[in-house]
């Protein structure tokens, strides 16, 4: 029995070594719309963002933390290593956000006919990508 979705879209949560890198990441690189900040419960600020009908919630804990994600990518660790937001303009996009200065994780690649992707990372090296079909 599947579960019974009461929104077509997921809420995402990152924790940011630095709230004002990923704000400018997420918000004003990408142009995620700013939907409200709120206190954490322990400290610690939520920026909320939508991306299409998605909040990401980007996490600022407002301290050092213990541990850091093991980078590398999708090889670089199990867990979570990427998501996925498909997009018009795939070669525009990636070009703004290699000029805003962002690494180019994978360049624009046609994986099968009418789908292409391209990913980048975030101020954490968070990978996100973009895809793109026709």
């Amino acid at each position: 029995m599947a579960i019974e979705l009461t929104k077509d879209s997921i809420d995402l949560g990152i924790i940011v070594a630095d709230g004002a890198k990923a704000l400018a990441f997420y918000r004003d690189t990408l142009g995620f719309e700013p939907e409200g900040d709120m206190p954490m419960p322990g400290g610690g600020t939520m920026h909320r963002l939508k991306c299409g009908t998605s909040t990401i919630k980007v996490i600022d804990p407002g301290r050092e933390l213990a541990a850091k994600a093991a980078g590398g990518g999708i090889q670089g660790a199990y867990g979570y290593r990427y998501w996925t937001i498909s997009v018009a303009d795939l070669d525009g996009l990636t070009k703004k956000v290699a000029d805003a200065g962002y690494k180019v994780a994978v360049p624009v690649t046609a994986l099968r006919p009418g789908i292409r992707i391209s990913i980048v990372e975030d101020p954490d090296g968070n990978w996100v990508e973009f895809l793109e079909s026709k």
